[in-house]
């Protein structure tokens, strides 16, 4: 009988979460200037309304006295909205309120203020976030029984662990330190015996909007459930039933908003395929933001950078852009590698530079090891032994270039680069069961890689664990060679 309450539960929450994610995909894409005033009170009392129904004490009531004969996928819903629950009730109502507030204060100041490059105005916001993150993590260890920062990954990434994840990005460091010079020096030598051909840098954006639609259908995304807008900064949202993506154009160059938009049909992807008939339960969702990096940078990477892809795509591109493109002329700009200060600007090979230092960093943070004080010494020092870059006096393209940590996202960073990994590591497993994958990419023929994906991933939703999860799909456990092999295929010379 209690399954039968949790499943009514479910139906009602879901209704909020769907009506709370399309208004939030459309003050992004729609809303009109002076519309968020009103806007933000309705979605504030919509969430509040959700908070507070999900985090009823009849559930918990509900849960321990499910005793009922339950089927197996019964047993992993049950278990997995335990898991929820547990996470959603640990902390105080007083202290959520507490934090809510200096989140939000300091995310404003902190949009004023990088602009003007103003550490010092800042400081004082960030260590008052600092201390309510720790708070959080010591509250959340004790109800999880974990340690304080596994608490807070645990929120974004069930199941990953600090003493699993920091071995594997040791191996990935020392791997990249070495590779990025000998992958920039081959980079030169490719452009000294075949000369960079400039984009034309004439792409008008209606025309560059048909080819991100006749790419997105191609790929699998299904249009009849989903749309392509235009935000300030691309993302995936909506529901299943209804996802809405966005990219940004410049009419200057075609591949960024073109990236872009196979990095978020990546995400569609997974939200449009999984199990319809769990939608109401935890079960029926994304495991969480590694396995939800992964599939986008499956798509962007593995697929979108890969040449077997360009193949394919290059009279598509012509079709809809009218300029001709040969492989050896459009790969230097697709695979293009430079040291950089800016995360999300970064390359593949790169990118994972940036996302490690932030873990080692937020890790002192939390622990009480590093204070907030002196972040831009240790941000600067980082960046000089793995970039050869230095933001001492820059500290806005420094610990300020982010939103994470202003708005108390603490164990997040990981999942980019564990996003990144995993899909090399599935990649490398689905052409071990499928060795044609490249020439159906040529061919256009996406079918049996997203078979295969539906089967390992998508279908599965929040099942299993994220380690649990890769290790089912390919086999073995997270395993660093996969991606340091792709990389060196791709960037080695």
């Amino acid at each position: 009988m209690s399954f039968q309450k949790l499943d009514q539960l479910g139906h009602k929450l879901e209704a909020l979460e769907h009506a709370l994610a399309i208004l939030g995909a459309d003050e992004a894409t729609h809303m009109a200037v002076g519309g968020g005033e009103k806007r933000a009170e309705a979605m504030s009392s919509l969430a509040g309304m959700l908070h507070a129904q999900a985090t009823a004490p009849e559930i918990g009531d509900w849960i321990a006295a499910e005793a009922e004969q339950l089927g197996e996928e019964q047993q992993a819903a049950v278990r997995e909205l335990r898991r929820q629950y547990t996470n959603l009730t640990c902390l105080p109502v007083e202290f959520v309120e507490r934090q809510t507030v200096a989140r939000m204060r300091s995310e404003q100041l902190w949009r004023s203020l990088r602009a003007r490059n103003d550490w010092a105005g800042f400081l004082p916001a960030l260590e008052g976030v600092m201390a309510l993150v720790r708070e959080e993590a010591a509250l959340r260890a004790d109800a999880l029984g974990l340690a304080p920062y596994d608490a807070l990954m645990e929120q974004y990434d069930p199941g990953n662990r600090a003493a699993d994840i920091t071995p594997v990005f040791a191996e990935l460091k020392a791997f990249l330190k070495d590779f990025l010079p000998r992958a920039l020096a081959a980079q030169e030598t490719r452009l000294a015996r075949h000369p960079l051909k400039p984009l034309s840098g004439s792409y008008a954006v209606d025309r560059q909007r048909e080819l991100g639609l006749a790419m997105m259908a191609a790929v699998g995304f299904d249009l009849t459930h989903g749309s392509l807008s235009v935000s300030h900064h691309p993302f995936c949202g909506g529901v299943p039933t209804d996802v809405r993506i966005t990219t940004r154009y410049k009419t200057s160059d075609f591949l960024s908003a073109l990236m872009g938009v196979l990095h978020e049909t990546g995400h569609a992807l997974y939200e449009q395929n999984l199990p319809k008939a769990w939608s109401h339960w935890p079960l029926g969702k994304a495991r969480g933001m590694a396995v939800h990096e992964s599939q986008s940078l499956f798509v962007e990477k593995q697929i979108g950078r890969n040449p077997a892809f360009w193949r394919w795509a290059l009279p598509v591109v012509e079709r809809h852009l009218g300029e001709a493109w040969s492989l050896d002329d459009i790969l230097p700009h697709v695979h293009h590698v430079e040291r950089g200060l800016i995360r999300v600007d970064a390359d593949e090979v790169t990118y994972p530079l940036h996302v490690i230092l932030r873990y080692e960093l937020e890790q002192e943070l939390v622990s009480g090891r590093l204070e907030v004080a002196d972040l831009p010494e240790a941000w600067d020092a980082r960046m000089r032994d793995y970039l050869d870059l230095s933001t001492i006096d820059n500290p806005a393209d420094g610990p300020m270039q982010d939103v994470h940590w202003p708005s108390a996202a603490f164990g997040y960073f990981p999942s980019y680069t564990l996003g990144a990994m995993m899909a090399a590591q599935q990649w490398a497993a689905l052409t071990r069961e499928h060795p044609s994958a490249d020439d159906d990419l040529a061919k256009g023929d996406f079918s049996s890689i997203n078979g295969w994906r539906r089967d390992r991933i998508w279908s599965q939703g929040s099942r299993w664990s994220t380690p649990e999860l890769l290790e089912r799909a390919t086999g073995e456990k997270l395993n660093a060679s996969y991606f340091t092999e792709h990389l060196r295929k791709r960037y080695g010379g």
